[in-house]
């Protein structure tokens, strides 16, 4: 099926020519996509709703999902908004998106201070419905910025960009069950169900509170083949007892840096699958996806066009200009989110060595140890190739010396290593090996063994704000 033919999302939802036994697979229901060509989630409703901006805050994503589906072409502007929303930014959100309408399955009291602004319900049960015909319109979708404290930022997305990565026939068929550890109603997440959607396939959704087990008994119950998420997610995975139920013939990590710890274990557990990770932020749309089993990517993506997307390097940071990158962040022109030549600045600062560039870090996230800049993902980068350690995360320590000093957490891969000894020659380890591949200044002074660490509802860990 055509992505950005002009094809709705319900159209692509109802189409039979790939069987009626399409699936979108929740934690709590599930959805046959076929009744949406005779059937709503939004109880008759759904008319209101034409040429409407609209706030979508669903407790559950398949009530998103279904939603979304039937609103593609009906409203004018959606904001998709995921789990996790501070309910004081909702006012503000409103505010700067001019929603004149709320699609919500929660408790509708949550929207009290909205103002005059209609309120309509959905769930996540189709019902039979008569489909009435309308001039079809293109809809803004608008995804919240992820990795701040405050009132997120909203980039203006089409369908044409959000699919300008999902090719033609490119899922396979329906023999393939997409799955994804992401929000769907974040960027990562939303490509998936997209390209579960255009691609003819079902898709098994995630739910945030959900156990790692619970979630991946379900996905081998439902015969998951194609999954992704971040590599935070997918630590998480190899971490957990079940993480020998499925048996995925495709694996694709985004979001945050891939290194290869975490792409040679992926491997090693899962060797009948493909082991991808991909380069893509809601901001500069989906850059590329690197398919060798190697960290980083190759230097000639560097200074040309790879496909649709150009890639260049200034002062150490990516930037990317494509035809996938968003229209601009809502309520501000195109100029705050890409420079004159329609360059993105990802922020994300990557360096060459050899023939291959490596994400070392963000723009903001750098540790300063005596006027010397550590990028906490490279010392991580490092820490994570320890056998004995699962994840970890790196900040700073104010010292009155060195302004700061470099502070590792870790988690171990056998959490019942608390044997003092043991836990000293992993420490001196991994010492070691920080100070065989990095400068003096980048090698931890301190080094904690934890028993977890925070992840964000983004899949991502929880990094002090910078």
């Amino acid at each position: 099926m055509p992505q950005s033919d002009g094809t709705s999302l319900r159209a692509a939802a109802a189409d039979t020519a790939s069987g009626t036994g399409r699936f979108l697979w929740g934690a709590a229901a599930s959805a046959r996509l076929s009744q949406l060509a005779a059937g709503s989630v939004f109880a008759g409703r759904l008319g209101e709703l034409y040429g409407r901006r609209i706030l979508l805050a669903t407790r559950a994503q398949l009530s998103a999902a279904l939603a979304l589906i039937e609103l593609d072409g009906i409203a004018r502007l959606i904001v998709l908004c995921p789990a996790g929303v501070r309910p004081e930014h909702y006012a503000p959100m409103l505010a700067r998106a001019e929603c004149d309408a709320i699609v919500t399955d929660g408790d509708p009291a949550v929207f009290a201070a909205a103002g005059d602004r209609s309120l309509v319900s959905c769930g996540s049960e189709i019902a039979p419905a008569v489909i009435a015909s309308s001039a079809p319109q293109q809809t803004e979708i608008v995804l919240l910025t992820s990795g701040t404290t405050g009132v997120p930022k909203l980039v203006v997305h089409d369908l044409p960009r959000l699919t300008g990565a999902i090719k033609r026939g490119a899922t396979g068929g329906p023999a393939i069950v997409w799955a994804t550890f992401y929000d769907i109603r974040r960027y990562g997440g939303l490509q998936i169900f997209l390209r579960a959607l255009l691609g003819g396939t079902s898709l098994v959704l995630s739910r945030g509170d959900e156990p790692a087990e619970a979630h991946l008994a379900r996905l081998a119950a439902h015969g998951a083949t194609h999954i992704t998420g971040t590599p935070t997610h997918w630590r998480r995975v190899l971490m957990s007892k079940s993480a020998g139920l499925i048996s995925p013939l495709y694996v694709r990590l985004s979001g945050e840096i891939a290194d290869q710890a975490i792409l040679d274990n992926l491997r090693d557990c899962y060797p009948g699958a493909a082991i991808a990770h991909a380069y893509a932020s809601t901001e500069a749309g989906v850059g590329f996806v690197v398919e060798d089993g190697l960290e980083g990517f190759p230097a000639g993506m560097i200074g040309g066009r790879v496909g649709e997307v150009e890639m260049k390097v200034e002062d150490g940071s990516l930037r990317i200009r494509s035809d996938r990158t968003g229209v601009r962040y809502l309520g501000e022109d195109a100029s705050s989110l890409m420079d004159d030549d329609g360059f993105v600045d990802t922020g994300d600062i990557v360096e060459r060595r050899g023939e291959r560039y490596h994400f070392v870090g963000r723009k903001g996230g750098i540790i300063n140890v005596g006027g010397q800049k550590v990028h906490p993902e490279e010392v991580e980068a490092i820490i994570n190739r320890s056998p004995d350690v699962q994840i970890s995360l790196v900040t700073s320590k104010r010292n009155p010396i060195t302004g700061a000093v470099v502070v590792a957490e870790i988690v171990l891969r056998d959490p019942a290593a608390a044997d003092a000894d043991r836990r000293a020659a992993i420490k001196g380890a991994i010492l070691r090996a920080c100070r065989d591949n990095l400068a003096a200044y980048k090698v931890p002074a301190i080094i904690r063994f934890v028993p977890s660490l925070e992840i964000l509802t983004s899949g991502k860990l929880a990094r002090p704000p910078s």
